[in-house]
């Protein structure tokens, strides 16, 4: 736009000279046209450069984002490294949770071994408590005969007694018999010497010596015999009683030392069963303590894998993350390099149409002057046929549809290409990119309808066509450039 501003500036500039040689009455308004033709230009030069700065900024911000890419595709490669490093580690993990899970095993197997041999000391134990217990009631059964035999032994004692006594009574008795034996022998000695009884008869007189001698002797050979009768019984149960206790010492003997023994094995099979005890509770803490260190560990590793885990989340997160960022930061770039080509099309075309219209701008100005007056110029310098304007500005916006249609394809080629990641996004835009332009051609044709018939309204007030030719396409290309601008701009904004 500046540079068409420029060129129609060159003209009038040129015209004005020629004006100034033919007719001196239009000085004023000549030199009125080239002071706004001055501040014209100055404008256009401040945009110029206003342009060129915002040109400058943009490659810069080209610069600094293609150093940023750069930046963020090292970085992706570190992730892309990272993300593959935790497969090796966690390939060392899984190793070491299998070699861990084969001591779990190993461990439980020993623990099952360990419990058979506890079932087994526990059967072993209750054997052995029974046997105590067997013990037990043969001690018990000892123990009451013990007690039986004492009995007989104090039964005999008492029955010893008793004999020994019976004797005593019957030596007693002995004797008071032997006694009153005496004492008769004695009373019928003094009766028969006191009577003195002479019988004579012609028999013999008896001997009563001999009579007394005889029953003496029968009495002594009595007492002899119940005496001996008495003190053989009381040797007999004497022996009798001396051997049941000498055979209940014997068994009380044997009952000792049975009792001996038996406790000798109790209190053996007591430390026994003691030390199988304390066996048993250690091995149980043991394999209690195991447990707990097991259970620990697996925790512990549980608690690593969760970690671990999280951190490949977190890590798999920001690499999602870093990729979303850097495919935003790609489009930006292809939406600032599409932008660019624009405006290095728009340069391009610009220098081109300056260095194809410097050249005639000056001799088409020259020739058309010798036909038109100066009033007749610069009217038609500064009017404009609406009709010729609306055409001009038609094709142009047909032209920018074509253009913008050729650059949506090449963005669609381009988000294709690096953008497979994002496939969704680059639907939903493609979308909203033939809302805009179905509601883009929709408003054309209403423009179209509406300029044809301000044509008709003001057909009739058409001026000379070919003075307004030049203002015509200035007009056009002015319009065509800030079209263009705003529609890089919609599609950078649409990016």
């Amino acid at each position: 736009m500046s540079m068409s501003m420029s060129s129609s500036g060159i003209r009038r500039s040129a015209a004005s000279r020629v004006m100034a040689t033919h007719d001196p009455l239009e000085l004023c308004a000549s030199t009125a046209v080239t002071n706004e033709l001055k501040i014209v230009r100055t404008n256009e030069k401040e945009q110029l450069q206003g342009l060129n700065d915002r040109f400058v900024s943009f490659i810069e911000k080209v610069h600094s984002l293609e150093q940023h890419n750069r930046v963020l595709e090292a970085e992706v490669t570190l992730l892309r490294q990272r993300h593959n490093e935790p497969s090796r580690l966690h390939e060392l993990y899984e190793q070491e949770i299998r070699e861990l899970r084969a001591r779990v095993e190993e461990l439980t197997h020993d623990k099952s071994q360990m419990h058979v041999d506890c079932v087994q000391m526990n059967d072993a134990l209750e054997r052995s408590r029974e046997k105590l217990e067997e013990e037990g009631r043969l001690r018990e059964e000892a123990d009451n005969a013990l007690k039986g035999y004492r009995k007989d032994v104090d039964d005999a004692t008492l029955a010893r007694l008793e004999l020994e006594k019976k004797v005593e009574a019957l030596l007693d008795e002995i004797n008071f018999l032997r006694k009153v034996h005496e004492e008769e022998l004695q009373e019928m000695q003094a009766s028969l010497q006191a009577t003195q009884v002479s019988v004579e008869m012609d028999m013999a007189k008896p001997d009563l010596t001999a009579a007394l001698k005889d029953i003496r002797s029968q009495y002594e050979n009595l007492s002899a015999r119940n005496q001996a009768q008495a003190e053989d019984w009381y040797r007999s149960k004497i022996t009798t009683v001396s051997e049941a206790a000498a055979r209940n010492q014997d068994a009380i003997k044997h009952t000792k030392e049975e009792l001996t023994e038996y406790r000798r094995q109790v209190q053996a099979r007591t430390l026994e069963i003691e030390a199988l005890r304390g066996h048993n509770e250690a091995l149980e803490r043991q394999i209690g303590e195991m447990e707990d260190r097991h259970n620990q560990e697996i925790g512990e590793l549980q608690d690593t894998i969760q970690q671990l885990e999280g951190a490949l989340r977190s890590t798999k997160g920001e690499m999602s993350h870093h990729l979303r960022e850097y495919q935003d930061l790609l489009n930006v770039k292809m939406a600032l390099d599409i932008e660019i080509a624009a405006y290095r099309k728009l340069l391009e075309g610009e220098e081109c149409r300056l260095s194809s219209v410097g050249s005639s701008a000056v001799q088409s100005g020259y020739s058309g002057f010798s036909y038109m007056s100066p009033r007749s110029y610069t009217l038609g310098a500064y009017r404009r046929s609406k009709p010729e304007e609306e055409e001009d500005e038609a094709e142009e916006e047909d032209e920018e549809e074509k253009e913008g249609e050729e650059e949506e394809g090449e963005e669609g080629e381009q988000g294709e290409e690096g953008g497979d990641d994002e496939e969704e996004g680059g639907d939903e835009g493609e979308e909203d990119e033939e809302e805009e332009q179905k509601d883009k051609k929709g408003k054309d044709k209403d423009d179209k309808q509406d300029k044809e018939k301000d044509k008709k309204k003001d057909s009739s007030k058409d001026s000379p066509k070919e003075s307004s030719k030049d203002s015509s396409k200035d007009s056009s290309k002015e319009s065509s450039k800030e079209s263009s601008k705003d529609s890089a701009s919609s599609k950078t904004s649409k990016n």
